[in-house]
């Protein structure tokens, strides 16, 4: 049996971090979150010389462990807690080779806590062009540690740095300077409480609000008068701890570490001046966006055709080999176009994080965060919040899954709750369905009116996003904090190896994750839609062939429409038309509506099934339901309910797999609750406000 080891992979922002741990790991990788927390856990096995296993874990970004995000908590959490089945045996700590000054600070850190830590110095092949040059023997004694030069770019200093992990036993787990120096009295007498404990560990209790295992915080804090002090004293004690540690650095790379500006360039400062300008910078990021919005768009909509063909092929073909009873009905009518629910937004989710990973891999990401921060920030958004945003035109799915960059959690949150406001292509068959109904095909000002109107929808719901977030900035009380900070990386290009990765880690998350609770939802609509109770459900064919002369294709269809009518569902329509005719609607639109709970395009087929159309062809609906009317006699999609749909499915949360992809990034249901309780309030307030308006017109 191998021997198996912890290894935890620590690093700042922006080192290269998750390109080691893609090069160690490959494809031996799973994703899931923190027990309880949202922020993404990444872990994976590596296999080492001498038969040893590496169980390998890539702990958020972090600079320092003076905590002040939940990111840098959980890196603390761990490190702090030996009971932990991921308490490393090693602490590969991740620097980059340009900015060693900033990421020795935490690796001395973690040195202090007295676990073996092995410094790996990435980007090494950038050394030569920036004029570096680094005394490997001298820093390593001064670190008492072990190095490894390594370039994930060129895919060099691996097998080394594997050999090094391998032999960890053989790194010294002491501290490479004496922190406690900075105040001797204070230290002495909390170790002298405390004998079995780690002064630094202590230390780390004292100063940071987190959790772990064996320490009692309220034990510590019990005695206030000898080993806390007040919050300034404390504050002072840290800064003076930091100066000692950048004294102690600074001495190191003094001895060990050269730059020779000369031979130094200065691209990204130029390269940086044309992204960030005031004016082209917003014009470069336009640019990208529509080319970004037109891929998504028009790139995916081939794959998810032929996805879809492919499953509505499947499903035909079920329903002509299968026997007719209700397993095999379910999987040919249930189960089959459920799976297909899914798989059909795997082409936007891949090409939304192609693009992402393009991105951040290329260090453009950070200018783009810092540009749109200052536009966004007056209403509680994020810089990081545009993409999202911009991309739920396409699919909020994938838009939600993007808040993911975003590292403040009051912020993530807000974009999350208010991206399915923007108008997504599933939107778009209701809209075009509806506008051909009850808006004139006329010039306005030179434009086609119905044209304005569906671009006026589009803008409708990103007013309405950037709204929601404004008010949700003032209502949300959350102890999270408004500063915000981004580093800007250097300009590199983009390695296919971590954006290949990427895609497949995102892809694989949605359609294993998010997938089981869509499916298990179309199911369920299936089954409502397919049995009913009392004998007009069960005796349709009769009841419908003793009330009319229809043959052939449009009795069935008849029958068919009978059925959904006495169903499950569609007695759901018939509970609901008391509160949803305020808005001009009646039990037949009620139907589409609860149905379209699976995906919002769903109101345009159930519909075509209500209304006896045997074809789901765009001019054959229209014609059909333009001729359904009221019992006034009224046409029942006349300009006041036809904009009141409008408006409803503007606002309204009508899509099950967004509600999963939220309950998967917030970790609970609580918010798509509110997310869904709070839209379909507006939706419906919305509606009623514009039928009751228009009908006076």
């Amino acid at each position: 049996m191998s021997k198996r080891i912890n290894v935890a992979l620590i690093g700042n922002p922006n080192t290269g971090k998750t390109s080691v741990f893609n090069l160690l790991t490959g494809l031996n990788q799973k994703t899931g979150n923190y027990p309880g927390i949202t922020v993404e856990k990444k872990e994976g096995i590596c296999n080492l010389p001498k038969g040893t296993k590496a169980h390998i874990i890539d702990l958020p970004g972090t600079y320092s462990l003076n905590a002040s995000s939940l990111d840098e908590n959980l890196v603390i959490e761990l490190l702090l807690n030996k009971n932990d089945k991921d308490y490393p045996d090693l602490a590969v700590v991740i620097a980059d080779v340009e900015n060693l000054k900033r990421n020795l600070l935490l690796f001395t850190q973690i040195k202090d806590l007295g676990i073996p830590s092995l410094l790996v110095i990435n980007m090494s092949d950038r050394m030569l062009r920036k004029g570096i040059s680094i005394d490997v023997e001298k820093m390593e004694e001064a670190l008492q540690t072990k190095i490894a030069l390594i370039s994930t770019r060129k895919n060099e200093g691996i097998d080394n740095l594997k050999s090094l992990i391998a032999n960890h036993r053989q790194l010294s787990p002491s501290s490479c300077l004496d922190f406690t120096q900075i105040d001797p009295s204070y230290f002495d007498s909390l170790q002298q409480t405390f004998p079995n404990q780690s002064v630094y560990k202590l230390w780390l209790v004292i100063t940071q609000d987190v959790n772990f295992a064996n320490i009692n915080r309220n034990t510590i804090t019990q005695s206030q008068s000898t080993h806390t002090r007040s919050a300034s004293f404390l504050k002072r004690l840290q800064q003076r701890e930091t100066i000692k540690r950048y004294q102690f650095i600074n001495q190191v790379l003094k001895l060990s570490y050269n730059i020779n500006l000369e031979e130094a360039t200065d691209f990204r400062a130029r390269l940086d001046r044309v992204l960030t300008h005031k004016f082209w910078g917003y014009v470069i990021f336009f640019v990208i966006l529509l080319t970004i919005f037109q891929a998504i768009f028009d790139w995916s909509s081939y794959p998810m055709d032929a996805i879809d063909s492919a499953f509505v092929s499947l499903s035909e073909s079920a329903k002509t080999h299968l026997p007719s009873w209700f397993v095999p009905r379910l999987i040919a009518e249930g189960i089959i176009p459920g799976i297909g629910g899914v798989v059909i937004f795997i082409p936007q989710i891949a090409i939304l994080f192609v693009f992402i990973s393009l991105l951040e891999e290329s260090g453009y990401m950070s200018r783009v965060v810092f540009m749109m921060d200052r536009v966004l920030r007056r209403y509680g958004l994020s810089g990081k919040s545009v993409v999202p945003l911009i991309s739920g035109t396409a699919c909020a799915i994938p838009a939600i899954m993007a808040t993911r960059n975003i590292e403040n959690w009051k912020e993530r949150l807000i974009t999350i709750l208010v991206t399915p406001f923007t108008t997504c292509s599933a939107r778009l068959p209701v809209y075009l369905i509806l506008i051909a109904l009850v808006v004139p095909d006329t010039r306005f000002l030179g434009a086609n009116l119905q044209g304005l109107v569906l671009m006026g929808l589009y803008l409708l719901g990103f007013v309405m996003a950037i709204g929601a977030a404004q008010v949700m900035n003032k209502l949300l009380i959350l102890p999270h904090p408004n500063t915000f900070v981004v580093e800007m990386p250097n300009y590199r290009l983009p390695l296919l190896r971590n954006v290949l990765i990427t895609v497949y880690d995102k892809t694989k998350s949605f359609v294993l994750e998010a997938g089981k609770i869509i499916l298990a939802i179309s199911v369920l609509l299936w089954v409502m839609a397919s049995n009913g109770p009392g004998d007009n459900f069960k005796n349709a064919e009769k009841i419908v062939a003793d009330n009319t002369e229809l043959t052939g294709e449009a009795l069935e269809q008849k029958v068919l429409a009978h059925k959904l009518e006495n169903s499950y569902l569609g007695l759901v329509g018939k509970a609901i038309e008391p509160s949803i005719r305020p808005l001009g609607y009646d039990w037949k639109i009620g139907i589409a509506i609860v149905s379209s709970f699976a995906a919002r395009e769903v109101f345009v087929g159930t519909l075509a099934t209500i209304y006896n159309v045997g074809s789901d062809e765009e001019d054959t609906i229209k014609n059909r339901m333009a001729a359904e009317v009221k019992p006034n006699g009224q046409p029942m999609f006349d300009l006041p309910t036809g904009m009141s749909l409008m408006i409803f499915y503007a606002f309204a949360m009508q899509c099950m797999s967004t509600l999963a992809i939220v309950r998967k990034e917030t970790n609970s249901w609580k918010w798509p609750t509110v997310q869904l309780v709070s839209m379909t309030a507006i939706a419906y307030l919305a509606a009623f406000v514009t039928y009751r308006i228009l009908l006076y017109f």
